[in-house]
């Protein structure tokens, strides 16, 4: 049997995609993403709990999400988790999970971000799985992208 490696969050950005380039020049974006769960307990008081996720964006979904996300935004984020490992200044052993983008949906209204009025739901994906996989050209070009 094959395995599934596949995460779809709903939630609001913690802070604005910061975005660094590999020494080659390729974009990457990192953002915090807020989940939130409600729910009233035995003794009918409402609770809430909020997990917070690190995203990951590589290439043009990076820049893609530069541009168009800030702090607050609502959007949809589908990708994959990655465990990654290194080691700190002080040479301890350091580990980090994380989900790598491979589509990105803007959601909610305009008046989140910088402009007023109704927005239409914006989507920016990768194309083939093997290449979700790769840091190879994900081959999206301009006239792919619907806005």
């Amino acid at each position: 049997m094959s395995s599934l490696n596949k995460v779809m969050l709903i939630g609001n950005l913690g802070r604005d995609p910061e975005i660094r380039y590999t020494t080659d020049g390729t974009p990457v974006a990192n953002f915090s993403l807020a989940t939130s769960e409600n729910w009233t307990d035995k003794n009918g008081t409402r609770q809430e709990h909020t997990e917070w996720h690190s995203i990951v964006a590589w290439k043009q979904l990076a820049d893609i999400c530069k541009k168009y996300l800030s702090k607050g935004r609502q959007v949809y984020i589908e990708g994959r988790i990655q465990t990654r490992e290194w080691n700190d200044r002080e040479g301890n052993k350091r580990r980090t999970t994380e989900v790598v983008a491979t589509q990105m949906v803007l959601l909610g209204s305009r008046t989140q971000s910088t402009d007023t009025g109704a927005q239409p739901m914006e989507t920016a994906t990768r194309t083939t799985p093997e290449q979700e996989n790769s840091f190879d050209d994900i081959g999206i070009t301009d006239s792919d992208i619907p806005f």
